[in-house]
């Protein structure tokens, strides 16, 4: 194995150690864990705000008393909070998409990494 070779198949192994602890912690999980936990506020404020629409416009039980003029203020704040936080989970899911595919390039280029250096053998 002549010097050139050598260190050809060094530069390879830097690259192959390098990929290897940029993929050991998967981002994109933590993005996905994120989007999940933020999933579950907004479906949690999107119910209250459902609720207190109900509370002012349900068509149940006939002898309510009209809703009182003005501007609904906590179905708004609650409705806010809402798309603010679907927004906020949109967002976490999109960025986990592209790092997945960020990560599965890298991880395929460890593969063939792995193959060339015969590490697997």
């Amino acid at each position: 194995m002549g010097t050139r070779e050598q260190e050809r198949r060094l530069a390879l192994r830097a690259e192959h150690d390098r990929i290897a602890e940029e993929i050991g912690t998967r981002e994109s999980v933590d993005r996905v864990q994120n989007g999940g936990v933020l999933g579950f506020f907004s479906f949690i404020s999107f119910g209250l705000t459902v609720k207190l629409g109900w509370d002012r416009w349900g068509w149940l039980p006939v002898n309510k008393p009209p809703p009182p003029p003005g501007i609904p203020l906590w179905f708004v704040m609650a409705l806010l909070l809402a798309a603010v936080l679907i927004g906020f989970t949109v967002r976490e899911f999109l960025r986990a998409r592209v790092l997945r595919a960020v990560e599965a390039e890298k991880f395929a280029r460890l593969l063939a990494l792995r193959r060339e250096l015969e590490l697997d053998t």
